[in-house]
C-alpha cells in the first residue's frame, strides 16, 4: 500500500513539474511610465514640441505596456498590449478593441537560420521605438513621429553568418494594421551587419530608406545613429538625420544627447508651420538614473524651427521629468 501511495505521489509531482515548466514558457512583462513636462520658454503653457509623447502639460501619464509571450522551441507568439494617452498615440489607426493592440504576432522558426513571423509587429525602420523602457530620451524625435510605428503582414528574418541579417517582408499599406483597405501591398528589406541596419519600405506611391546604428567608441561611450529619407508621390517628402551619444558615469546613471535636423517638403504634420520646406533642429539632453527596476528621467529640450512652429514663436525650451518602471 505504502508503495501505491508513493507511486502515486511521484507520479503526481512529475505531472506537476511538468505543468511548471510548461507554464514557464508563457512570459508576462511590461511598463508603466508618467511624467510633468513645462516650458521654459516659447509657445504657451500647453504648447509642445510636434514629434509624439511626452506633449501634454503638468502631470501626465503615458502608458500601461502589458506582454504576454510564449517562447517555444520552434513556434511561439507575442501579444502587446498598451492603455492611456502614449498607447493611443502608437496605434492613432486603429479602431474598436484594436485601439489595445501595439503588436499581436506568431513565429516558426523554419531552421536555426530563419524564422517567419506573421501578425501586426512594430516597424524595423528607425532607432527609436514605442515602449519607452527600450528608449534612452522619453520625448521621441522627429523621424520616429514621421513613422511608420508598425506593419500588419509577414516577415522572414534570416541570419546570414555571426555579423549579418536579412530581412523580408510582404506588408499591409502603412498604418493599415488590423486589415489591407485597398488591396495594395508593402515591401519591406532590411540588411544587417555588426549592429548596422539599412532598411527600405517600398509602398505603392512611396518609398522610404532608413540607416539605423551605433558604435560603442569605449566601455563608456556609446554613439547612435539615425538618417530617413521618405519621397512619395502625392504626399510631402521628408529627410532627417539624428545623433545619440551616451555616456554612461556609473551604474546607475548615464547621460546623453540626442541631435537632430529634420526638414519636410510640404506641412506634413509633425512641425506644423503650415510652410513647404519648414525644417526643425531639436536638441535634447536627458538622463536615465536607475533605482532597481525604476528608471528616472529628467530631460531638457530645445526646438528651433525654420518657421512659426510653436504658436508665433519659432522656437521652444522645455523640460520634463518622467518615470518608467519595467516588469
Amino acid at each position: 500500500m505504502k508503495k501505491i501511495i508513493f507511486t502515486l505521489l511521484l507520479s503526481s509531482s512529475l505531472v506537476l513539474t511538468g505543468q511548471e515548466q510548461e507554464e514557464k514558457k508563457i512570459s508576462f512583462s511590461g511598463s508603466i511610465d508618467t511624467y510633468f513636462r513645462g516650458n521654459i520658454s516659447g509657445g504657451t503653457f500647453d504648447t509642445a514640441p510636434g514629434s509624439s509623447f511626452a506633449n501634454k502639460p503638468g502631470f501626465a501619464i503615458g502608458m500601461i505596456n502589458l506582454i504576454a509571450a510564449y517562447e517555444g522551441e520552434k513556434v511561439g507568439f507575442v501579444a502587446d498590449m498598451v492603455y492611456g494617452p502614449r498607447g493611443e498615440d502608437a496605434v492613432f489607426n486603429s479602431v474598436g478593441s484594436s485601439q489595445i493592440v501595439n503588436q499581436l504576432y506568431a513565429y516558426w522558426n523554419l531552421s536555426e537560420s530563419v524564422k517567419l513571423t506573421v501578425g501586426n509587429f512594430n516597424t524595423f525602420l528607425g532607432y527609436e521605438v514605442i515602449s519607452p523602457t527600450a528608449n534612452f530620451n522619453y520625448s521621441t524625435s522627429y523621424l520616429f513621429s514621421y513613422g511608420p510605428f508598425s506593419h500588419t503582414g509577414a516577415k522572414l528574418d534570416i541570419t546570414l553568418n555571426e555579423k549579418s541579417s536579412l530581412m523580408l517582408a510582404l506588408l499591409n499599406p502603412t498604418d493599415a494594421t488590423e486589415f489591407n483597405p485597398d488591396g495594395k501591398y508593402s515591401v519591406g528589406l532590411q540588411y544587417g551587419y555588426s549592429g548596422q541596419f539599412l532598411n527600405v519600405l517600398m509602398n505603392p506611391d512611396s518609398y522610404e530608406i532608413d540607416y539605423t546604428g551605433g558604435f560603442d567608441v569605449t566601455d563608456s561611450f556609446f554613439l547612435g545613429i539615425n538618417a530617413a529619407y521618405f519621397k512619395a508621390e502625392n504626399a510631402p517628402d521628408f529627410y532627417g538625420f539624428a545623433l545619440y551619444p551616451q555616456i554612461a558615469t556609473s551604474d546607475s546613471f548615464k547621460i546623453g544627447l540626442r541631435t537632430e535636423y529634420f526638414k519636410e517638403s510640404g506641412d506634413f504634420g509633425a512641425i506644423g508651420t503650415g510652410v513647404a520646406d519648414s525644417s526643425v533642429f531639436a536638441t535634447t539632453l536627458t538622463g536615465n538614473y536607475t533605482i532597481g527596476a525604476l528608471t528616472i528621467i529628467p530631460e531638457l529640450r530645445l526646438d528651433s524651427a525654420s518657421e512659426p512652429a510653436f504658436g508665433t514663436d519659432k522656437s521652444l525650451s522645455s523640460f520634463l521629468i518622467a518615470a518608467v518602471y519595467a516588469f
